[in-house]
């Protein structure tokens, strides 16, 4: 930040993850009072207006402790017009069909599917207020999947078709968009492949560009959502995979 008053706030979940981090420092950058969230403490040198550490799944299971939490977010806010909210916190609870849990699907679904309506219905106010957005970080595993990501895909692709029915249920009100990005280099990636670069540029390979996303990449498009403010955009899922979601794997 410049020092400059912020053109506005945004607030962005799951803020310490490699995703997170990078659509912060984007908006940061852009001008905005980024107000962050996390369950866990905030991430050094993190430019954010305000941090919030949170636990997602409480704030749908636990009506006081929501309030508590959005209370704390809207001091942070004080008189800035709120822009977006972004949905970006997600759990990927990986396993075969026949070994998840009850507590496995529960945790998916609050964090991935019924948190970002909770908070999405908490802030209407100052969204509407502002000719704000709702902008939902999904996954292409809405539409494509593999084995072991029943849980995970099952609920993103819910977060997809929540972003289409609350676009049409909020009109012309706020904005709701989501994304549906594909591989992105972050931390967490990078630690699934430690000591197997071959499976890693596997990984690049198999999309037709050749690469794996950018966090930045993708903080940038979700900066061109918010900021191009086109009334007309709206209940679009856009697609972030590098050509993957057009792919046909057959053996040649």
């Amino acid at each position: 930040m410049t020092g400059e008053r912020p053109i506005g706030n945004v607030i962005v979940t799951g803020a310490a993850g490699g995703i997170g981090q990078a659509l912060v420092r984007g908006f940061a950058e852009a001008g905005y009072g980024v107000i962050a969230t996390d369950h866990c403490a905030v991430p050094e040198d993190l430019p954010c207006e305000g941090f919030v550490q949170a636990d997602l799944q409480r704030t749908v299971v636990e009506p006081d402790y929501a309030e508590a939490i959005f209370t704390q977010i809207r001091q942070h806010l004080g008189n800035r017009p709120l822009k977006a909210l972004i949905n970006n916190a997600a759990v990927q609870i990986l396993g075969p069909a026949d070994k998840l849990s009850r507590q496995d699907w529960r945790a998916t679904l609050d964090v991935n599917l019924l948190a970002p309506f909770f908070w999405a219905q908490a802030f209407l106010p100052e969204l509407e207020a502002s000719h704000g957005t709702v902008l939902n970080i999904s996954s292409i595993h809405a539409r494509l999947t593999k084995p072991k990501f029943v849980a995970y895909a099952t609920s993103k692709a819910a977060l997809s078709s929540l972003t289409r029915a609350m676009a049409v249920e909020l009109g012309a009100r706020v904005r709701v968009n989501a994304i549906e990005p594909a591989a992105i280099d972050t931390p967490m990636l990078r630690a699934g492949f430690d000591g197997n670069e071959h499976g890693y540029q596997q990984l690049s390979e198999c999309h037709p560009t050749a690469s794996i996303g950018k966090p930045e990449d993708l903080a940038l498009l979700a900066r061109m959502v918010v900021e191009l403010n086109i009334s007309f955009l709206s209940g679009a899922v856009i697609d972030f995979s590098g050509g993957l979601r057009a792919r046909l794997h057959d053996p040649v």
